[in-house]
């Protein structure tokens, strides 16, 4: 199995209502229950280290394969919440999109994990082999930090990635661990030669994981039994 790995970064507008942002966050989130859906979650980016980037929420979302990936955009539920929730309120919209080097376990990180997300934007005409050695630095950032869960990296084949070309996610026990692996290994990795010789832009942003797939696939449930139940004749004719 490939691990196809989906990150969309969004600036909110400023002065929005909060209860917009949050009703965009719920039914952001309510796309879990979708089929094609492997894994999502969508927050708030607690922090940006990186002076190009001015993203204020995230969502990342994990499916089998590309095909599944297609499936969930085009669903009328997705095409639905990003019409009335998000395209209203956002001034900028990134996705990026890669198939994973490994299949993370679990697919789902738990509740409370702390998740980063790293794009990398290279020079133009940058060799094959210099791209190896770059998501070779970023595979090796797992080994020397403790904290990191999961990490995957790979090439990004989003048409809304505003060029950048390498992307990583790690996912993290919580934001504890995420904080103290700023200014460790991780960032002395991008921080090398060959690294920074080939780049053009890093953005690098940080959110929280607070929902659990399972809660919204039982509220999704629960909602479609509610429905059920009512449209039995016994209930139309109680007038509930």
């Amino acid at each position: 199995m490939s691990t196809i790995e989906h990150v969309v970064l969004f600036k909110v507008k400023d002065d929005t209502d909060q209860g917009k942002v949050n009703m965009m966050l719920n039914n952001l989130n309510g796309l879990v229950s979708l089929e094609p859906v492997v894994h999502l979650t969508a927050g708030p980016v607690l922090r940006t280290k990186s002076p190009i980037s001015s993203f204020t929420h995230m969502l990342h979302s994990r499916y089998k394969s590309k095909e599944e990936l297609n499936a969930y955009a085009v669903h009328p539920d997705h095409q639905r919440v990003v019409k009335e929730n998000v395209v209203p309120i956002c001034d900028d919209i990134m996705a990026v999109d890669w198939v994973a080097d490994n299949d993370p376990t679990p697919l789902s990180p738990p509740p409370g994990s702390a998740i980063k997300v790293t794009f990398l934007k290279l020079k133009e005409n940058v060799p094959n082999e210099v791209q190896g050695e770059i998501l070779g630095e970023i595979k090796g950032i797992k080994e020397g930090i403790s904290g990191v869960q999961q990490i995957t990296c790979g090439e990004n084949f989003s048409a809304r990635a505003k060029g950048f070309s390498l992307a990583s996610v790690a996912v993290f026990a919580g934001v504890e661990e995420m904080e103290a692996a700023v200014g460790k290994e991780e960032y002395a990795n991008l921080q090398k030669q060959n690294v920074k010789d080939n780049l053009d832009g890093v953005i690098v942003d940080c959110s929280v994981l607070v929902t659990t797939s399972l809660v919204f696939i039982l509220l999704h449930w629960v909602a479609r039994l509610s429905y059920s139940i009512w449209l039995k004749p016994e209930c139309r004719k109680g007038g509930y």
